[in-house]
């Protein structure tokens, strides 16, 4: 009997250490929930990876605290609707995707102090609306076929740089944009593309000699982060690019600086 009481109470302590480890697992990283707006109409080219980002996010939801909303209606874009939100994500949109009345409400919503996060193709969006290219930072001009390349990181000091610490490069495959200026003057610089690591391409068009490819900007009260990956089902499932992102949308919601 005594063997027993002891093999019980083992089994208790088990369970309950067990128990305490998983609920530990399970608590968010931050106490505060932040509403995050997701953005992925796309009136030109379609990315099939939108569906894997929005896993990505998703997924990443519940340790980050993160309640979401996905829309790729811009007809929602409005004061009342863009009011619930802390920051909004445009993942991977494209083309002329919001109407002019949906571009005045949005503009009006991040000079409130919002948080920004452009993925990849939210740079090949919007093109003749001045804000919102000011916003992302730049606009895609082309790209070499999509291949392995080596990105170059050149400043750790933002958050969304932490999971690449202590490398001077990360080598992937990707859809790697080039971009009608170079947004240098008006951006700060996190990373950039060795184009000496790309040998696939047609011709030159691609080549800006100084090619960012990772920046952030904070002016008026508003922060924005943009970061060229994205282009591929797989980067959303690379370890080092969710955290990225992940402390990019934490960052642009002023959780972490």
């Amino acid at each position: 009997m005594r063997n027993l009481i002891i093999t019980l109470l083992a089994f208790t302590v088990i369970a309950f250490i067990a128990f305490s480890c998983t609920a530990q697992d399970d608590k968010p990283e931050f106490e505060k929930p932040v509403n995050v707006l997701v953005f992925s109409k796309t009136a030109g080219f379609r990315h099939e990876s939108i569906s894997s980002g929005l896993k990505m996010l998703y997924d990443q939801s519940k340790k980050q605290n993160w309640v979401i909303t996905a829309t790729e209606n811009s007809g929602l874009l409005r004061d009342d609707f863009l009011a619930n939100f802390d920051v909004v994500v445009f993942l991977n949109p494209s083309g002329d995707a919001i109407c002019n009345d949906g571009q005045a409400a949005f503009e009006k919503f991040m000079k409130s102090g919002k948080g920004f996060v452009g993925i990849h193709a939210a740079a090949d969006c919007e093109y003749e609306w001045p804000f919102y290219g000011k916003l992302v930072g730049g606009y895609f001009k082309t790209h070499p076929a999509s291949q392995e390349a080596t990105v170059v990181f050149e400043n750790f000091g933002h958050p969304a740089m932490k999971p690449f610490k202590g490398m001077k490069s990360y080598t992937t495959y990707d859809e790697w944009y080039t971009f009608k200026e170079n947004p240098r003057p008006n951006v700060n610089v996190l990373a950039t593309i060795d184009e000496s690591s790309i040998k696939k391409y047609e011709n030159d068009d691609w080549k800006m000699g100084d090619h960012p490819i990772i920046w952030w900007n904070e002016k008026d009260g508003i922060r924005s982060f943009y970061t060229g990956f994205g282009h591929t089902h797989e980067s959303f499932q690379d370890k080092y690019i969710i955290e990225h992102i992940t402390n990019a949308v934490n960052w642009a919601v002023r959780r972490i600086n």
